[in-house]
């Protein structure tokens, strides 16, 4: 399923809430470059969290749907590696939830992310 574009009022809200954001971060970072690379690290970090989850929590989806699936990649059906198999979602909006993932192969998902015009 394709995500869900912003209208042009919709993108016009986001962009006034960035700059409101950016205002906010510069006030709080009083001038400081560093500080406020931090605090921009931290927002960036703490909404990434919001969308795609904690890595523990990957790590976690990732052990349940290898042993779900057979250590077997969803799409090809070989063996998946022991480490950097990726979780791919089914809707981009409703998140990483075991229902709403697989586990596949790297070249999978780049082939995978072409056909659904994403890469």
């Amino acid at each position: 399923m394709p995500n869900r574009m912003l209208t042009a009022a919709e993108r016009d809200l986001a962009q006034s809430l960035l700059n409101r954001l950016r205002a906010d971060l510069e006030d709080l970072s009083s001038g400081n470059p560093d500080l406020l690379f931090a605090y921009r690290r931290k927002i960036y970090k703490e909404l990434t969290y919001d969308e795609r989850g904690t890595p523990a929590m990957h790590k976690a989806l990732k052990r349940a749907k290898y042993q779900e699936q057979l250590g077997l990649c969803a799409i090809c059906r070989n063996p998946l590696p022991e480490r950097y198999a990726v979780l791919d979602r089914f809707e981009a909006a409703k998140g990483y939830t075991v229902e709403n993932i697989r586990l596949i192969h790297s070249n999978c998902d780049i082939t995978t992310q072409a056909e659904r015009r994403y890469a």
